[in-house]
């Protein structure tokens, strides 16, 4: 994943992505050796280039409004083995290496860790 693989040919597929409202869509990232889902954040645009481009997860950061490399400031990086989009074409699936074994703000392997007791009785 380089600039030099980025032409207008290759990257069509960007155009039919479904963002939302804001320009935006729902991007999951998941360890590529165990499944584990790490974290869902926000993409556009630009951080989708920026991610091909570079080899790393890049996000848009809502709350800033800028974009944001993952592991920037923590060095729990994402490098990225599989970059896919779902049949709706309206959420990203980035299978990485998450280097630093920590994806969630928290501190936290993953984002998920808050378990919902179900009772189907």
């Amino acid at each position: 994943m380089n600039s030099n693989t980025l032409t207008n040919e290759n990257l069509l597929w960007i155009e039919g992505l479904k963002f939302n409202a804001r320009g935006l869509i729902a991007a999951i990232a998941q360890d590529e050796r165990d499944g584990t889902v790490l974290m869902m954040a926000w993409m556009n645009r630009e951080s989708i280039l920026r991610t091909l481009e570079t080899g790393e997860a890049h996000y848009w950061s809502r709350s800033r409004a800028e974009l944001w490399h993952k592991g920037a400031t923590s060095g729990n990086v994402q490098k990225v083995k599989q970059f896919l989009y779902d049949c709706d074409r309206d959420t990203i699936l980035i299978k990485v290496e998450q280097v630093g074994n920590v994806a969630c703000h928290t501190g936290a392997r993953s984002c998920f860790f808050n378990l919902v007791s179900i009772d189907p009785g």
